[in-house]
């Protein structure tokens, strides 16, 4: 701890976005980036707490005092090394995740003004990658040969800790590119394209192989895999929204949200997207259902479009600014969150739910019928019950986004989408090295969480990879004994 006052003295500083008239006119990315001087200052806030309560919270276990104090001191490369330790992709992290760390930063718990840990890690990466502290894996192969399925933030995760590992990867996916959720769900005004490409550059460069357009159960079956690798690593993510059966919902302009963003980010990488499957909110009213982080985002690409209108509604009640009594540390706070979408230029409301759907004679959403809700809690402290109270009202709405989250898929997913019939099991159990019940195959993120953050996914990997490296070893270890015996 290179500066024991430094929280004291040094207030919080963040590198904000760009001004809103200038980045609600292109897709590049929004946030801003403090100079080297100032970002080591915001390192030397960190107490160096005796219980590190940031490196308890956060699902990879980085280990953010050590390399702060790294930091602070100017030796970039050293805080690097410590981060690359813990967080195989800190450029991804460091960019979308919502720093559990920073929740549980003692200087948030205390004074409300949390270490910049985020953005220092982000600060980390960019500068390894740009003196050239990167390189290549090089390492000594060992013979075994494991697939992962999905290129999402488990999926590369566990390849790249494999890979490390002197296992021999190819990763399958089944869209285009690879990226998974980081780059077909995730907007560029988030993370730009550029870094994923470069990280898997990266991972190609240092031995994995990456064959996309190759749907798992389609155009290969997974028996097929487990015939041809010793491995077989399922990080197929959470892809199933979940739907609103309301009236109407048949109308045209009604789309789920992952639809949207993912064509607006396809469209950026020139991909062909026919004119008449097209969605543009350019000119129109559009209505975003859910409150959450997608919905987010597709409320900054929908300006980015040029909406004559946004508004995004929440059935749940509006959380409180700043500190929720019903959500204590070490609880995740249910805070207001106005994110750099919302700046640019949004309607929120909560407490709505929707009734139905109203069209034109074309069959085009114009209208939908919403309805203000109360929550009350039990008196035995059981679940928040709703009510509906009659007051309705109808929001013009010529675009309609779902973003209300995914159902939760687990196992049904799995053997639903790869056909996993591979022991004739009609349930596939997954433990805690993410082993199945299935020989050879392994399950890691999303596929066995539901939908979650991209650091749990990313943990989930390399919990993946471990389980993987532990259970060819052991084979290995048995062969060897029999090849001894006899």
């Amino acid at each position: 701890m290179g500066n024991p006052r430094a929280f004291l003295t040094v207030p919080r500083q963040e590198a904000g976005y760009r001004p809103v008239y200038e980045r609600v006119k292109d897709f590049s990315e929004v946030e801003q980036t403090l100079n080297s001087s100032d970002r080591r200052q915001q390192a030397s806030r960190c107490m160096d707490c005796g219980v590190p309560f940031c490196h308890w919270a956060c699902p990879i276990g980085n280990r953010q005092p050590e390399w702060q104090d790294q930091l602070f001191k100017g030796r970039w490369e050293d805080a690097f090394y410590t981060l690359d330790s813990t967080c195989d992709f800190p450029e991804f992290t460091g960019r979308v995740c919502p720093a559990l760390c920073e929740k549980s930063c003692v200087l948030n718990l205390s004074i409300h003004e949390p270490v910049t840990i985020r953005e220092n890690e982000v600060s980390i990466i960019e500068a390894a990658f740009r003196e050239g502290f990167i390189k290549p894996a090089s390492p000594v192969r060992n013979g075994l040969k494991v697939a992962v399925v999905g290129s999402g933030p488990a999926g590369l995760t566990a390849a790249n800790q494999l890979n490390r590992k002197g296992y021999t990867v190819t990763v399958f996916e089944k869209d285009e590119l690879a990226g998974g959720l980081l780059r077909f769900g995730i907007p560029n005004f988030k993370l730009g394209k550029q870094i994923i490409d470069r990280r898997l550059r990266l991972m190609e460069a240092g031995g994995i192989e990456f064959r996309t357009g190759c749907h798992i159960g389609k155009d290969l079956s997974i028996n097929e895999l487990t015939d041809n690798y010793d491995a077989v690593c399922l990080a197929i993510g959470s892809e199933e929204p979940r739907d609103l059966k309301a009236t109407g919902r048949e109308f045209k302009g009604i789309y789920f949200a992952l639809e949207y963003l993912g064509q607006q980010n396809r469209f950026l990488e020139g991909i062909e997207i026919p004119d008449n499957e097209r969605i543009n909110a350019k000119g129109k009213n559009v209505l975003i259902i859910g409150g959450g982080d997608t919905g987010s985002d597709c409320v900054g690409t929908a300006n980015r479009q040029g909406a004559r209108s946004v508004t995004q509604i929440e059935i749940m009640p509006k959380p409180p600014e700043d500190f929720n009594p019903a959500t204590p540390w070490p609880q995740w706070p249910q805070i207001l969150k106005t994110s750099s979408s919302h700046e640019e230029g949004c309607i929120r409301r909560w407490s709505l739910t929707t009734n139905r759907f109203i069209g034109d004679t074309d069959g085009h959403v114009r209208q939908v019928e919403v309805e203000e809700v109360e929550w009350t809690t039990p008196t035995d402290g059981g679940r928040p019950e709703m009510k509906l109270t009659g007051r309705k009202e109808t929001l013009d709405a010529d675009l309609v986004f779902l973003s209300m989250g995914f159902v939760n898929p687990v196992q049904d997913t799995v053997i639903k989408e790869l056909s996993l019939a591979v022991d004739g099991r009609k349930n596939i159990a997954v433990d805690g090295l993410c082993r199945t019940s299935a020989a050879k195959v392994f399950a890691c993120g999303d596929a066995v969480s539901g939908a979650s953050l991209v650091v749990r996914a990313m943990a989930s990997g390399r919990a993946a990879a471990t389980g993987i490296d532990f259970e060819l070893r052991i084979k290995s270890f048995r062969f060897l004994i029999l090849d001894l015996r006899y």
